[in-house]
């Protein structure tokens, strides 16, 4: 039976519908896939985020909990005996005057012993450091290191001062002191500075130290997670609350640590003019 002419261009019309078909709902299927695994993706991304974020928030709680575990402890404990025998001392008669020259030195290295204490006591006090808030308790942490008198400190403050909350500031204040802390045990530094300039919807700290500096290239290899652990941290920190982190640094030229944090009018505690 012969195919009519009519007929044959129907079958081909017929199958060019069926193809062009099929090929549609396979172009759709494939971008119905593709959205649903990029969206898939993105709430998995989105998890694991919060599951690090909710990480790191216990990771601080516990941490705070330390030192505060700690600060009571040199508090009651340490400060207390340091005291008892200031007094004992302070009751001691020697026989000659090179024993009560000795006592009396010993007296003195007791009492700033107690005073040092005392010091890092309320730096490692989440409740004391949250009641001074991050300018007064970086300004503490830099009265300390003047005490020492190994480096010079220089400590500026531009705009408006704003408290913001409490969190946010025991965050920042825990990063700069982790980096000053880091710059006197590593830097070898001479002039350790840092800069707080608040604008009006961001804040940004500076420190700087004229340190031996360092190699910085490793922090960019995320198989190396041992280099660098502390600057990771600090790091994870700021982005907990938002805040942007950087970090400059190159072999004999020093070191910048750099923080933005932005913030908008309605967070902050109050205002006070510089």
């Amino acid at each position: 039976m012969e195919v009519s002419k009519n007929d044959l261009i129907l079958y081909v019309v017929t199958a060019t519908i069926l193809l062009l078909a099929i090929g549609f709902f396979i172009i759709v299927f494939i971008q119905l896939y593709t959205k649903r695994r990029r969206q898939f993706m993105a709430e998995k991304k989105d998890i694991e985020q919060r599951y690090a974020q909710t990480l790191l928030q216990s990771q601080l709680e516990i941490q705070e909990q330390t030192l505060k575990t700690i600060s009571q402890e040199i508090h009651d404990n340490v400060g207390q005996v340091l005291t008892l025998a200031k007094l004992n001392l302070a009751t001691t008669t020697a026989a000659s005057e090179e024993g009560n020259g000795k006592i009396n030195t010993s007296r003195k290295l007791i009492g700033k012993a107690i005073q040092d204490l005392r010091d890092l006591s309320k730096s490692l006090n989440t409740e004391y450091v949250e009641e001074m808030g991050l300018i007064r308790s970086i300004e503490y942490e830099f009265e300390m290191l003047k005490k020492t008198g190994t480096i010079e400190t220089q400590f500026t403050i531009t705009g408006n001062t704003i408290r913001l909350e409490k969190q946010k500031e025991l965050i920042l204040f825990r990063i700069v002191q982790e980096s000053i802390h880091n710059i006197m045990k590593h830097a070898d530094a001479k002039i350790l500075s840092a800069s707080i300039e608040f604008q009006e919807n961001s804040l940004i700290i500076l420190i700087k130290d004229n340190g031996k500096g360092f190699d910085i290239s490793p922090l960019n290899d995320e198989e190396n997670r041992t280099f660098g652990l502390g600057l990771r941290n600090m790091k994870n920190r700021a982005t907990l609350i938002g805040a942007q982190f950087s970090i400059v640094s190159s072999i004999g030229s020093g070191t910048e640590l750099y923080i933005h944090l932005p913030f908008n009018g309605t967070e902050h505690e109050g205002t006070t003019k510089n």
